[in-house]
């Protein structure tokens, strides 16, 4: 047998061909093939020192040299390429494995030489990575430790701009994105960008215990921040945080943090920024580079190259919309049956007042539940207003009636009552320097019709109006009540005195009910 690991050593050590076979004391042609071969496998010297000259044979030259072992040796790469797929195990090949091999009256190897000889195998060449990752299956993120910059150009204060970034641990697709703040905001932004960034979904989502991805997570139970379930529930995938303090849960994403620090980070580290759109655009160039830097060897190619090649088609597709990120709070509805958004004021249904809802915000809408049924929704304003979103359907009785107070309305009803009750609306509603600032007396003109009548009321304004060209509420109520109490002092004396009058004398009734001629 060739000494296939002295001929790898030798040759990456730039020995020429021929140097190496009087070396290993073989043909030139044989080192020649072997050379050729392992190009072509992806294997290149430095290997693992367990890795021995037959395992090398199997690999170069499969079923060449049958007489070395009775064995059949499998489909390495079928194998690799079976494994990619959802549900697929090494102990599910290795049975089908066990059965195409008897079935040609071969000898299979047994399942731990089997799985020894496929690590081995993905171990020296570029699909390293599928021994403990399968394409598609994880998506990791993490905040980088070291931020960029800003410059003021005035001052020259620095603020930090922190690097978000997401690693598939297949191929070690990177996605890097350079943001103000590490809020819920950005934080969800980030991962929709990188979903559209990679083309596809991971089946899992794996990010630390930051309070933006969890706001409970320990051994008996994990809670998920309510907006970023939501953003997992609109891509289609699982989140899955990992262990408190513990990091290895994610070991991809802390290598590419440590690569984007180095290759991003440190490389933009003499370079000033003077916007965070400045800062975004550099960090997008040198991670395009980053992504097309090759793999040191034994690994042939580049993340991106790896991506395409190996992961791509495992990724889930993307949903038809991209998911808008939204913020999630839990006030308690007011007395004026509105909630608000930090800027504006928006309402609800005021059967609600004292109970606690949940409202949901986005860049557009808001969004208002109560025990996860929505109750109401409104357009979310972009600039501070003075006056509340409020829709009438959320308001009592009283108030829409409030609302739909016109001076047309008020008028015609004035009419109906006589002249010095629509020359008081008139007054009322001509004195401000807006109608609708008459309309609150006028209710309460309509008010006083109500309790004591149209003549009454009618009578009450003429008396006012002949004290004075300027009438108030209060002038006219008081006529009203005078005027309704002295009619009920007449009604009051007159069913003392009835229609028969007294009958008897104070005198009838002074000695005892007898009478004395």
């Amino acid at each position: 047998m060739a000494n296939y690991r002295e001929i790898l050593r030798l040759y990456s050590l730039g020995t020429s061909q021929r140097s190496i076979a009087r070396e290993v004391q073989s043909s030139r042609d044989t080192v020649a093939d072997v050379i050729k071969a392992a190009e072509a496998a992806g294997i290149a010297w430095p290997l693992d020192d367990d890795v021995t000259n037959g395992d090398i044979q199997e690999i170069l030259f499969p079923g060449k040299y049958v007489y070395a072992s009775p064995y059949t040796v499998p489909d390495y790469q079928w194998i690799h390429t079976e494994l990619a797929k959802k549900g697929v195990t090494l102990t599910l090949l290795w049975d089908e494995y066990c059965q195409k091999v008897r079935s040609t009256g071969g000898v299979p190897y047994m399942y731990t030489q089997f799985c020894e000889k496929y690590r081995r195998w993905a171990r020296l060449t570029k699909a390293t990575m599928r021994i403990t990752h399968k394409p598609g299956d994880a998506m990791q993120v993490d905040w980088a430790g070291d931020p960029l910059y800003i410059t003021d150009s005035v001052t020259g204060e620095l603020t930090p701009v922190y690097i978000f970034v997401a690693v598939l641990p297949c191929s070690w697709y990177t996605y890097a994105e350079a943001c103000d703040d590490m809020k819920m905001e950005n934080w969800l932004l980030c991962h929709v960008h990188a979903y559209n960034y990679f083309g596809g979904v991971a089946r899992l989502l794996i990010p630390d215990n930051c309070k933006t991805a969890t706001t409970t997570n320990n051994r008996y139970e994990t809670v998920l921040n309510k907006s970023y379930q939501e953003m997992a529930e609109h891509y289609g995938t699982a989140i899955v945080p990992t262990r408190v303090r513990k990091p290895d849960d994610k070991a991809a994403v802390e290598g590419s943090v440590r690569f984007v620090s180095t290759w991003i980070t440190a490389a933009l580290r003499d370079r000033k920024f003077f916007s965070i759109a400045e800062a975004k655009t550099a960090v997008q160039e040198k991670l395009k580079e980053l992504n097309r830097r090759p793999f040191k060897k034994p690994r042939t190619g580049c993340r991106f190259s790896a991506y395409e090649q190996e992961e791509k088609a495992f990724m889930q597709p993307l949903p038809a919309h991209a998911y808008e990120p939204s913020v999630w709070l839990t006030p308690k509805v007011g007395y004026d049956y509105l909630v608000s958004d930090g800027l504006n004021k928006y309402s609800v249904p005021y059967d609600l007042i004292g109970e606690k809802v949940e409202v949901k915000l986005t860049k557009h809408i808001v969004e208002i539940f109560y025990k996860q049924t929505r109750v109401a929704a409104h357009i979310r304003l972009e600039k501070e207003q003075r006056d509340p979103v409020v829709k009438p359907e959320h308001m009592p009785a009283a108030h829409r009636k409030y609302l739909s107070y016109n001076a047309e309305e008020f008028t015609e009803w004035a009419s109906t009552i006589g002249p010095k009750t629509a020359e008081t609306v008139q007054f009322f509603l001509t004195s401000g320097k807006e109608v609708e600032q008459g309309f609150k007396a006028c209710a309460s003109l309509t008010k006083l019709g109500n309790r004591y009548g149209a003549e009454c009321l009618e009578d009450a304004c003429e008396r006012v109006l002949r004290l004075t060209s300027a009438p108030t509420i209060r002038n006219i109520s008081t006529l009203c009540k005078s005027s309704s109490d002295r009619k009920g002092e007449d009604k009051s004396s007159t069913s003392k005195t009835g229609g028969h009058g007294i009958t008897r004398g104070a005198a009838y009734y002074r000695k005892g009910g007898q009478r004395h001629e």
